[in-house]
């Protein structure tokens, strides 16, 4: 992934995305206002959930002044009840999660390109990556917490998710 961000650096200038360096599923925003409470929910977490295999197809543009490209990650039963556990349980001690992250209205996604982008210039990002293949099996092994510093978004902890082993119960259908 991280190589076809630079690839749309180096053919477009498009770099506003690597405010963000890792490459990441976002499953929800929030004020860092209880950072603490969202540690502890993420810590949480992590403990209730194996890791997930995530698939992803085609292309996708949130439009606007500054639309987005990214490429949409299908959603499945476990994922959807992973955000929707996620969300339940950071709003438990954070109002201020951001709506596009409410179960119903989250559209799971990896970005390509944001912030710098044109409607013109995403045009032609699309037409570029037209023909390359975005069917892709991804293991997600880690809940990460990211906070701004400076201009860029970082890894704030990280939260391990272990493997599911055969014979365990899966455990992401328990309630945070």
């Amino acid at each position: 992934m991280n190589h076809l961000i630079f690839l749309l650096e180096q053919e477009f200038g498009l770099k506003g995305v690597q405010a963000t360096p890792d490459p990441h599923l976002t499953w929800l925003t929030a004020s860092d206002a209880s950072l603490a409470n969202i540690k502890k929910a993420l810590t949480k977490a992590a403990g209730l959930c194996c890791s997930l295999t995530v698939k992803t197809t085609g292309l996708g543009i949130f439009p606007g002044e500054k639309p987005v490209l990214y490429v949409p990650v299908i959603r499945t039963v476990a994922v959807n009840q992973f955000q929707s556990h996620l969300f339940e349980a950071i709003t438990d001690s954070n109002q201020e999660v951001g709506p596009n992250y409410q179960p119903d209205f989250w559209l799971p996604h990896l970005t390509l390109a944001l912030a710098d982008t044109t409607p013109v210039l995403l045009g032609q990002a699309v037409q570029f990556l037209n023909s390359l293949n975005f069917n892709w099996e991804i293991k997600l092994d880690n809940l990460s917490l990211l906070t701004k510093v400076d201009d860029k978004y970082l890894r704030e902890s990280y939260f391990p998710l272990e493997d599911y082993k055969k014979g365990q119960p899966v455990k992401i259908f328990n309630k945070l």
